[in-house]
C-alpha cells in the first residue's frame, strides 16, 4: 500500500473513533447500565438493522466467506440468503416474546422460562464461545489481512485491531457501537462493491463488469451452483437441498434468535415495531452481501490467484487487483467490518458477565456506576484472552467453515431449548437442563460415529435428538403446563403492513435467486 492508502486508512480510523466517542457522549452514554449495555433503548430501525449486519459481517465473511467462495463457490451464499429469511422469522415470532416480557439478555430469558441452573450454565457457555471462538477468529482473520497487505507480523495486527476497538467500544458501550455502525456498513458495502467491480472486470480481461461476469460464468461455471451435487467434494460443507431446508435453519435461528451480540441490537430499539423493521432492513442488507463477499472469492479462483490457502483470496485481490488510492478506502472498509463485529461481541460478553453472573452472584446491590465499571473491565479481560488465543488459528485453511462447524456442535441444543421454551408450554426445567448437559456430548458422538456425514446434517440429527429428549422428559414429568412458561397470545405476533410487504419482497427475491442459480 502506498502513502495515500495509508493516509486514507488512518483518517478513517480517527473519524470512527471520534464519531463513536462524540455521539455516545452527547446523551451522557455510560452513566447507567441501560445506557452502556442497551443504548437507553433509543435506537431507530435503521441503526438497529445496520448494527445487526455490522455485528454479523466481519473478517469471517470478507476473508472467510471469500475463501469459501474461492473453494466452494456461490453455494456458500446460502448462509447469507437463507439468513435474510431467518431474520424475518425471528423478528415476527421471537422478538415479540422477548420485548413484551422485558427480556434483555438470553440468560435472563432462560431464568424466566426455566430456572437459574440453565441460566448460569449457558451464560458461562456463551462467554466461553464469544471469547475463544468468535473474538479469537475475528482477530486472527483481520490480522491475516494486515500481514498480507502490510507485511505486518500477525501478533502486531492482532494487538492493533484490539486496541482500535478498545478506544471507543469499551469506553462508551452500545450507543457508540450503533452510532458508528451505520458509517461502518456504508463503507464496507461501498468498499466491497469496489473490490467486486475490479475483480470481476479483471477476470473478464478488463472489458467491463458484465463481460467479466459472463467470462467467469463460462470459465468456472461449477462455482455458480447454489445446490452442491453429491459428487462434489464440497457436498460435505453444503449437502445440496438439505442445507437450505435443514442445518442452516438451525444454525440461523440460534445465531439471529438466541445469540446475544445479534439480538442485543434489537433490544436497544425504541419499541417492538422499530426492532422488527430494523431486522427486515438487515434482511435486505443480507441479500446484498454475497455480491461483496462471495463473488470476489470466485473471481480470485477464475484469476488463478497465487495463494497458499483459500482464506488468502480476498487479501490477494486487494494487493494485486485494486489500484492505489482506492485500496486504502477498501482496506478501511474491511477493518470497519472487523472492528464493528469485534466491538459488538465485546459488548455482549460484558453484558452477560455483568448482568447475569456478577450482579446476581457477587453484588446484588451494585450501583449503576459499579455495573458499568465491571462491564468495562470484563470487556478488557475478554479482549486480552482473545489476543493471546488468536495466533493459534494459523493452521486452519477455511476459518469460516471452522466457525460454522464448531458452532454446529452447540447450536442444535440451544436452538431446541429456545424453540421448545418459547412455543411449547409443557417444556420443563429439568428437560432443558438435560438438553443443555447432553447437547455437546450428543453432537460430538454423532460427529465421531458418522464422520463422513455433512456437518449440517449432523446438526439436524442432534437438534431432533435433543428435542425428542426434552419432549420425553417433559411428558414423563407429567407436566400439563409448565409453571414458568411465558404468557403470550396470537395477537402478539401481528405485524404491520410495511413489515409484511417488505418480507414478501424478500421471499420473492430469494425465490428468483435460487431458480436462476439452481
Amino acid at each position: 500500500m502506498g502513502r495515500l492508502d495509508i493516509l486514507i486508512f488512518i483518517v478513517y480510523g480517527l473519524v470512527i473513533i471520534a464519531v463513536g466517542n462524540l455521539l455516545a457522549r452527547t446523551k451522557k452514554s455510560g452513566q447507567s447500565s441501560s445506557d452502556y449495555f442497551f443504548a437507553s433503548k433509543s435506537l431507530p430501525w435503521f441503526l438497529v438493522g445496520s448494527s445487526i449486519v455490522a455485528a454479523n459481517i466481519s473478517a469471517e465473511q470478507f476473508i472467510g466467506m471469500s475463501g469459501s467462495g474461492y473453494a466452494i463457490g456461490l453455494g456458500i451464499a446460502t448462509y447469507e440468503w437463507i439468513g435474510a429469511l431467518i431474520l424475518i422469522v425471528v423478528a415476527k415470532f421471537f422478538l415479540p416474546v422477548f420485548i413484551n416480557n422485558r427480556i434483555f439478555t438470553m440468560p435472563q430469558f432462560l431464568e424466566l422460562r426455566y430456572d437459574t441452573r440453565i441460566k448460569t450454565i449457558l451464560a458461562i457457555f456463551w462467554i466461553s464461545l464469544f471469547v475463544f471462538v468468535n473474538l479469537t477468529s475475528i482477530l486472527y482473520l483481520g490480522a491475516l489481512t494486515l500481514k498480507t497487505i502490510f507485511g505486518l507480523k500477525l501478533i502486531y495486527g492482532i494487538i492493533g485491531l484490539a486496541v482500535f476497538s478498545l478506544l471507543y467500544t469499551i469506553l462508551n458501550g452500545l450507543k457508540a457501537i450503533a452510532s458508528t455502525d451505520i458509517i461502518q456498513v456504508f463503507f464496507l458495502l461501498l468498499g466491497g462493491f469496489i473490490t467486486t467491480w475490479f475483480a470481476v472486470d479483471h477476470a473478464g480481461g478488463n472489458a467491463g463488469i458484465i463481460h467479466g461476469f459472463e467470462s467467469m460464468y463460462a470459465e468456472v461455471s461449477e462455482k455458480f451452483h447454489m445446490i452442491i451435487r453429491k459428487s462434489d467434494p464440497n457436498h460435505f460443507y453444503l449437502p445440496g437441498i438439505r442445507a437450505i431446508f435443514g442445518g442452516i435453519w438451525i444454525a440461523g435461528i440460534y445465531y439471529f434468535g438466541a445469540n446475544q451480540y445479534i439480538i442485543q441490537k434489537a433490544f436497544g430499539a425504541k419499541n417492538l415495531r422499530e426492532a422488527q423493521r430494523g431486522m427486515v432492513f438487515a434482511a435486505y442488507l443480507k441479500l446484498i452481501l454475497p455480491f461483496v463477499v462471495v463473488i470476489p472469492g470466485i473471481a480470485a479462483f477464475a484469476l488463478s490467484a497465487d495463494i497458499g490457502k483459500a482464506d488468502e483470496a480476498y487479501p490477494w485481490l486487494l494487493e494485486t487487483i485494486v489500484p492505489a488510492g482506492i485500496k486504502g478506502l477498501i482496506f478501511a472498509a474491511l477493518i470497519a467490518a472487523i472492528v464493528s463485529s469485534f466491538s459488538a461481541i465485546i459488548n455482549s460478553t460484558s453484558t452477560i458477565f455483568t448482568m447475569d453472573l456478577y450482579k446476581p452472584y457477587f453484588n446484588r446491590n451494585a450501583s449503576e456506576k459499579k455495573l458499568v465499571a465491571v462491564g468495562r473491565i470484563s470487556g478488557i479481560v475478554a479482549m486480552l484472552i482473545a489476543v493471546i488465543c488468536a495466533p493459534l488459528l494459523g493452521s486452519i485453511d477455511q476459518a469460516f467453515q471452522f466457525i460454522q462447524e464448531y458452532t454446529g456442535m452447540i447450536s442444535p441444543g440451544v436452538t431446541a431449548i429456545f424453540v421448545l421454551g418459547l412455543f411449547w408450554k409443557r417444556t420443563t426445567s429439568n428437560a432443558a437442563l438435560w438438553g443443555t448437559i447432553l447437547s455437546i456430548p450428543l453432537s460430538a458422538a454423532i460427529k465421531f460415529l458418522f464422520p463422513e456425514m455433512p456437518f449440517l446434517d449432523q446438526m439436524v440429527i442432534s437438534f431432533l435428538g435433543i428435542s425428542a429428549l426434552m419432549v420425553g422428559i417433559s411428558l414423563i414429568e407429567n407436566s400439563a403446563y409448565s409453571s414458568t412458561a411465558l404468557e403470550f397470545s396470537g395477537r402478539m405476533f401481528r405485524t404491520d403492513s410495511i413489515f409484511n410487504l417488505l418480507s414478501l419482497v424478500v421471499i420473492i427475491i430469494l425465490s428468483a435467486i435460487y431458480i436462476l442459480f439452481w
